[in-house]
């Protein structure tokens, strides 16, 4: 079952320009979004257990998303 809501995943498509968006394409890309964030969740967890910690911080997951290439990692 979906863990993201799709009305969020709505106001990204109308905040990035869009006048009309069909139910599939927000549920396609909320999928997309939740397989992507699964992978990165996963790496981060990884790393953190690696570094012999159990609390995942926003480093181990800007450098989960660095090592899995999906997106460019946010510089904050």
């Amino acid at each position: 079952m979906p863990e993201l809501p799709l009305a969020p995943i709505d106001r990204i498509f109308h905040k990035a320009g869009a006048e009309r968006v069909g139910e599939d394409a927000i549920q396609a890309l909320r999928d997309i979004l939740e397989y992507i964030a699964f992978d990165i969740a996963s790496k981060s967890i990884e790393l953190a257990r690696h570094a012999g910690r159990k609390t995942v911080t926003a480093d181990d997951v800007k450098t989960a998303i660095r090592i899995l290439r999906c997106i460019p990692a946010p510089t904050s």
